[in-house]
């Protein structure tokens, strides 16, 4: 085999990229591949982000891989620990030699003819782009832009005699000790950071144009902690996996069928936690139905505890400018700042930033449907894995990687070269292909692919749903056509 082609390239050594190769290596052992990286290290968001108290906000038995056991006692981990369990894996299934750093596809050009993939790819240090050729396409690059978060062109940033930091691209020599912090945001990572770094600042602020669901779960999954102790850890692993799986569904079904008595129990869990003397109403109580947009949870009240000592605190209002000294607000109100850290969010990137180019004609992913939840319409020989809104990224990460597996041995066994999943659109809907309305989704909605009303063309964002379809469902079902 050439080292210039490959039967399977993936793209992306984060945690999606390294599952998939591991499933590819051992079910599918015959195939060559190779791991395409941007950057210069494995690890994709949990090398990228280095804000202190980077972590989860999906427990470990779920975000794991259904492969390898998560054994430390936390649940709720810290990104550090989590890159050591993506370097173990690597480690455990020889994939070092398999990843290529520092090499960024820009450009993929299907041709039917030869019934492979030629992409183009800029290599740090080199002025001409490389060429590599493969007879599947695996993204596994998620679906946020890496080199750049998203920030708002707030007015009078540039008159702010302080530092402003985004969490993308957090100093580590940022001195924050003893100083005024302000935060902009209420998602994840500003409910992360402020915990993390309140102990150190003078005052920490979180302010935000709206609130967010935020709940308190605990640092350490006791059953599976217990479990650990009585049974091998592989199976201790799956019990827990598998009871965190239903419990995350049963929550995320309660919250949409009732979400009017599901939000009065996150506010009443709130109001427990807080106690009195906090306005529940403004600060805490979201416009949106639970689940509209993913639910903030917090270890072990990590974020309550510092609002109630009052080392930090919450501000609900609008920002009319930045100014010498930190921001002023649409109601008049100053608050001061040396430093200020806008979480205002990831930048959609859908596979990240790449053309696909398919017999001459660049494809508009906006116009394609989702097939599977794995890839698009009218695309051969291509999957891409995009994990779950409502649960953790991997286990639909996982199902993905099997999916291709179980296909590209259908293929072999059958002495197919392409297969192609075809559709009557007339009879499909327009849905956009995430069910969020974060911010950031809802910014790229033209440039997502869409989604429809029906299996194989609905994405479920259904662990049990997609668990019979991919895992155990036929792959020659009719729409997906081999040639």
């Amino acid at each position: 085999m050439s080292d210039t082609h490959f039967d399977v390239l993936i793209v992306g050594a984060g945690i999606s990229g390294i599952g998939a190769a591991c499933h590819l290596q051992k079910k599918s052992p015959d195939r060559s591949f190779a791991i395409l990286e941007g950057r210069a290290a494995i690890g994709g968001t949990w090398d990228l982000f280095r804000y202190p108290g980077i972590r989860s906000d999906s427990d470990m038995y779920t975000l794991g891989y259904s492969f390898k056991p998560w054994k430390e006692a936390k649940a709720i981990a810290d990104g550090p620990s989590i890159l050591n369990y993506l370097n173990e894996t690597i480690d455990e299934h020889r994939l070092r030699d398999k990843i290529q750093f520092n090499r960024k596809v820009s450009r993929a050009n299907w041709s039917t003819k030869e019934a492979r993939w030629t992409l183009e790819i800029a290599v740090e240090g080199k002025d001409e782009p490389e060429t590599l050729t493969c007879n599947y396409l695996s993204m596994c690059s998620g679906y946020y832009n890496y080199e750049h978060g998203y920030l708002p062109d707030f007015k009078g940033m540039a008159e702010f005699s302080g530092k402003i930091v985004h969490p993308q691209h957090w100093p580590e020599d940022l001195d924050y000790a003893g100083k005024k912090v302000v935060v902009i945001g209420s998602g994840a990572t500003a409910v992360t950071l402020i915990p993390s770094m309140a102990e150190k600042t003078a005052h920490i602020t979180m302010l935000q144009r709206s609130p967010t669901y935020i709940v308190s779960r605990p640092g350490e999954d006791g059953l599976a902690n217990w479990l650990r102790k009585w049974l091998p850890n592989y199976f201790a692993y799956k019990v827990a996996r598998t009871k965190n799986v239903l419990m995350t569904m049963l929550v995320y079904k309660l919250a949409r069928k009732n979400p009017k008595s599901f939000k009065a129990r996150l506010l009443k869990m709130v109001k427990e936690e807080l106690g009195p003397g906090f306005n529940i109403e403004k600060d805490y109580t979201p416009s949106y139905d639970p689940w509209d947009q993913r639910i903030c949870a917090v270890p072990d009240s990590d974020l309550f505890k510092v609002i109630k000592d009052g080392s930090a605190s919450v501000v609900t209002d609008h920002i009319d400018r930045f100014t010498k000294d930190g921001i002023l607000l649409k109601s008049g109100k100053q608050l001061e700042a040396d430093i200020i850290v806008p979480a205002t969010g990831l930048s959609l990137q859908t596979l990240g930033g790449m053309t696909l180019v398919i017999d001459g004609k660049q494809l508009d992913l906006g116009k394609t449907t989702n097939y599977k939840g794995m890839t698009l319409s009218g695309v051969p020989n291509f999957a891409w894995t995009v994990g779950y809104t409502n649960a953790s990224w991997t286990l639909k990460a996982d199902l993905t990687a099997d999916y291709v597996c179980r296909l590209l041995n259908h293929m072999e066994k059958n002495g197919f070269k392409i297969c192609i999943p075809h559709f009557e659109g007339d009879l499909l809907g327009q849905e956009p292909l995430l069910n969020l309305k974060s911010g950031y989704i809802t910014r790229a909605l033209d440039d997502l692919p869409k989604q429809g009303t029906r299996p194989p063309w609905r994405n479920h964002q259904n662990y049990i749903s997609d668990l019979m379809h991919l895992k155990f469902g036929r792959v020659n079902d009719g729409v997906m056509t081999f040639t």
